[in-house]
């Protein structure tokens, strides 16, 4: 098969060619949008599941719909121990360059730009010397006493508010979409959640769209207690039977290719249906066989090559960040979770260990921290990377 033709596409966030089994959710989106293009009440969305499941994949495809009915967006990715200002700023700035062009007032994109501005500024540090202080790319004075509180609850706020304004005069609006949205900081989550909460009540039409590991719902129901009802969440999983033959049948036929229905058995045996391994497998399954239809042997014989490249790009990679005793911690889910994968007792990890649970608390704290595994409830862990406890065992002990 000609591997300059290959259609699979491995890759953090890259679209597949076949954006399978999440048409349910796609229409929700286009439901919400909408709705509050109508002033009808609707709430902001929050995406979950473990890595490889596509959340990334999908929150860009549901921005590309806010697009396509001309709403303002801007998109950014939570990073830990860091503010949200800066990015959160960069985001709304482009929102409002997608909307300024239908703007009948130029002076009120130039007024939202400088109340935007005055809140980004709130990211430079007090004692910060002139030379060194950041500077957003926003061409217009900065605005005082709104959104420059310093507080960033209130800020949030009433920075929210005038840009789902500026969005209303144009009968449009604008959607916020935040990836790795548990590393959110506590007091940028609460004022997130605040922030929501009121203009869900005032009917701005602004939504968030946030992505995040199993635990976000946590995460935001632990800083303000009515998030739970404020988002809807959805949980993004791997592919059923269905999607995944389709993610592989539907490139390979615009392709003039094709795969026997024994390949499709082979392909969710070793993929498991995540989209991540659907198209590393179906990439690797391409190059290897030598014409179409692509049979199971060929999946077979190429099966080796996939799994390599996945322990270095996609478990090694995260492996080498854990400390010597956060990697004996994750050996030791693998050893312990065999039978059990989902949720693993971290009862049952210090008596395997011989130690006490409170002596590991450094290690399971670390790696949470790190995103490599969850509290996936009380008393128990889990891997946030499909297959992470297969591979761990599979490994030599270091």
């Amino acid at each position: 098969m000609d591997p300059i033709r290959n259609p699979y596409a491995p890759g953090a966030g890259q679209r597949p060619p076949e954006l399978a089994g999440r048409d349910r959710e796609l229409d929700q989106f286009a439901v919400v949008l909408e709705r509050v293009e109508h002033s009808r009440p609707e709430r902001s969305l929050v995406l979950t599941g473990l890595r490889g499941v596509g959340k990334t994949v999908l929150l860009n495809a549901l921005r590309s719909a806010a697009l396509d009915r001309r709403w303002g967006t801007g998109k950014l990715e939570a990073r830990p121990e860091t503010s949200l200002r800066r990015p959160l700023s960069a985001a709304l700035h482009a929102a409002a360059r997608e909307l300024a062009p239908r703007h009948r007032a130029p002076e009120r994109v130039d007024e939202f730009l400088a109340v935007l501005k005055a809140f980004a500024l709130r990211s430079n540090p007090a004692d910060a010397k002139l030379r060194d202080r950041w500077q957003p790319g926003i061409d217009v004075p900065a605005a005082t006493g709104r959104a420059d509180s310093g507080d960033m609850e209130i800020d949030l706020l009433e920075l929210f508010t005038d840009a789902g304004a500026l969005a209303a005069d144009v009968g449009a609006g604008i959607a916020l979409f935040i990836d790795e949205m548990q590393d959110v900081s506590a007091v940028d989550v609460s004022a997130l959640c605040a922030a929501c909460h009121e203009l869900s009540q005032n009917g701005a039409p602004l939504v968030v769209v946030g992505a995040g590991l199993p635990h976000l719902p946590s995460v935001l129901s632990a800083s303000k207690s009515y998030s739970e009802r404020l988002f809807r969440y959805v949980r993004i999983d791997r592919l059923d039977r269905t999607a995944a033959d389709h993610a592989l049948i539907a490139p390979a036929k615009r392709e003039d290719a094709s795969w026997t229905d024994e390949a499709l058995d082979q392909m969710y045996e070793v993929s498991g249906g995540y989209p991540y391994f659907v198209q590393a497998y179906g990439k690797a399954a391409w190059d290897h066989a030598p014409d179409s239809p692509i049979q199971a042997e060929d999946v077979a014989v190429a099966a080796p090559d996939a799994e390599a490249e996945l322990a270095v790009g996609f478990f090694g990679s995260r492996y080498e960040r854990a400390t010597p005793a956060e990697r004996e911690y994750l050996r030791t889910m693998a050893t312990v979770g065999e039978n059990a994968p989902e949720a693993i007792p971290t009862a049952d990890i210090a008596a395997s260990l011989g130690r006490k649970p409170s002596s590991l608390s450094p290690a399971r704290d670390g790696l949470i921290k790190k995103g490599l595994i969850y509290s996936a409830e009380r008393g128990s862990i889990a891997f946030t990377v499909p297959h992470f406890g297969r591979w761990l065992r599979s490994q030599r002990t270091d």
